[in-house]
């Protein structure tokens, strides 16, 4: 077991910024550097209650960081990873681990040789709502999983209001942008809950006039591994256009089905006997709450020598399953996982 004295935190964007947030309402003992690759003269260390700020790797091992969380964008994540695994240091990358599948394997198999926690920041595991929607599945509540129906879109310039959205990682190409890296919550928590992906045949697009040189529109089909001969078939849409928010999940099963929505944090069941919808879990939480989560989570697998729920693996199968979904559109053909 280890103490997190110190953590590293690399990136100041937004979800750096929150990162930082949580760990001084949450942890406020540790320390925080932050690594940002350009100046560091236009922030207040005190503000931000940093020890300090720098601009080199060098720089920030000389404070012989326990830990790191890295918040670049995901073109930039391995690079970094990589050296600060080499120094024995415990890891939580953002999702996605990386832009595509290259050097992550290299990056999980340093970090297994020197027994230190890889864990990729797939946050929406941890919200109640889906976590339930879990449970139920796996209690057998609408019996044998048959079809499975999800998406997620939301309007691009409405997520981060009095921000220039061209300017975001998400619409960028060479930061990691687009609705499937960006989006890859989707293709990690459908994995989770139902099982390995079997195949995919998927199309990808940029369908609006949104200033973007990313895919705004993705409509993939999956192939699932089941507990029997046949297997179950997911139908994924993921977006940046649509302007009424949606997140949301159904399951049909045999039973009946189950539907989590991921907005009202809520689960209904709907009965093939009662023949209607039925609410069994609300619960709505903070934009903060998975987050803190996560960091709980991490510290845990750090000092506590517990098992970390997403770890290195799982964000190394969503970039493969993304690096299958592009080779599926360019070919216009199903591609075997």
């Amino acid at each position: 077991m280890s103490k997190i004295n110190t953590i590293l935190v690399v990136g100041l964007g937004s979800i750096g910024k929150r990162h930082i947030r949580i760990l001084k309402e949450q942890h406020q003992t540790v320390k925080l550097v932050v690594l940002r690759h350009e100046k560091c003269n236009d922030i207040d260390i005190e503000e931000f209650g940093l020890i300090s700020c720098v601009i080199t790797v060098e720089q920030a091992l000389e404070f012989k960081p326990d830990a790191a969380i890295i918040a670049t964008p995901a073109t930039k994540h391995i690079e970094i990873a990589l050296i600060l695994a080499k120094a024995s240091i415990h890891l939580l990358i953002e999702k996605p681990i990386s832009a595509t599948s290259d050097g992550v394997m290299s990056l999980i198999d340093i970090c297994r040789s020197k027994k230190i926690v890889l864990m990729t920041g797939y946050n929406l595991r941890f919200q109640p709502s889906l976590q339930e929607f879990y449970k139920q599945i796996k209690h057998k509540k609408i019996g044998r999983v048959l079809s499975v129906r999800a998406e997620v879109g939301q309007y691009l310039p409405n997520w981060r209001l009095g921000s220039d959205y061209r300017k975001e990682v998400s619409a960028q190409k060479n930061l990691g942008g687009g609705v499937l890296l960006e989006l890859s919550h989707e293709i990690d928590y459908i994995g989770w809950i139902f099982g390995d992906y079997k195949w995919v045949k998927a199309h990808v697009s940029k369908q609006s006039s949104l200033e973007i040189d990313v895919e705004d529109n993705a409509n993939i089909v999956f192939g699932i591994e089941s507990d029997r001969d046949n297997e179950i078939v997911v139908s994924l849409n993921m977006d940046f256009i649509r302007h009424d928010n949606i997140r949301q999940c159904i399951a049909i099963g045999e039973k009946g089905s189950l539907r989590w929505d991921g907005i009202k944090g809520e689960v209904a069941w709907f009965s093939k006997v009662s023949k209607e919808w039925k609410v069994i879990f609300s619960q709505f939480t903070k934009q903060d709450y998975t987050y803190e989560k996560e960091i709980d989570s991490f510290f845990s697998a750090v000092e506590k020598e517990e098992v970390v729920p997403v770890t290195g693996e799982d964000g190394l199968k969503t970039v493969r399953t993304i690096d299958a979904i592009h080779q599926s559109h360019r070919n216009n053909a199903m591609v075997t996982l």
